[in-house]
């Protein structure tokens, strides 16, 4: 999946459930690190609190090397797993959620907690907005400073990214572009500098 939704802003939802009362975080986080460094924040902004669960889609949402989950201290399964099936069922990428439960002296037992993080993951997606995020495979590209106009327009047609420029003996670029339109690009690029120009590949490091 080249293309996917991720959070455009964060969004939190609170609910009573027998006493105890749930808080819903959910924000945009890019790569694990930022997931967990997210839980921490909130684990700091609720010292007091029984219980910071959470779980994250830290990446593209078929990338399972990109999930996380944990129950903090409640049951095996009730808590992170079913926030986990949540975001998984939303599709959306790059996002993380934290609940953060205050005890009301009530105990749910497993079915409740289950149906409480579960719920409190969904009612935050149904608030959540978000946009398209469309990954892009890093390429270099050199011009002349004569082909720099239509390369630029080409840039613009094939909805690519000008990720640097760098103005020397010669323009040396740095594109992002989605997979889809590597090869029109090329192609097109190609014929309109007679053979002259050539995607670079990044090299591992660059």
């Amino acid at each position: 999946m080249a293309e996917y939704p991720i959070p455009k802003s964060a969004v939190i939802f609170e609910e009573e459930i027998k006493k105890s009362r749930f808080i819903t975080y959910l924000q945009h986080t890019e790569g694990l690190s930022e997931a967990r460094a997210f839980w921490e924040k909130i684990k700091l902004t609720h010292p007091q609190a029984r219980h910071h669960c959470w779980a994250t889609v830290a990446g593209n949402p078929e990338d399972s090397l990109q999930f996380g989950f944990s129950d903090d201290g409640e049951p095996a399964g009730t808590a992170g797993k079913p926030m986990l099936n949540a975001l998984q069922g939303s599709g959306v990428g790059e996002i993380s959620a934290v609940i953060v439960r205050y005890f009301g002296g009530v105990l749910l037992g497993t079915g409740g907690l289950v149906r409480a993080y579960n719920s409190g993951v969904q009612q935050a997606l149904k608030l959540l907005e978000t946009e398209i995020k469309i990954e892009r495979i890093a390429f270099r590209l050199d011009c002349d400073y004569g082909q720099w106009g239509w390369v630029q327009l080409l840039c613009e047609k094939y909805q690519i990214a000008i990720l640097s420029q760098d103005f020397q003996v010669q323009i040396h670029l740095m594109l992002g572009i989605s997979e889809k339109m590597i090869e029109p690009f090329s192609l097109e690029l190609t014929e309109k500098s007679a053979g002259k120009l050539m995607l670079q590949p990044l090299e591992e490091g660059e």
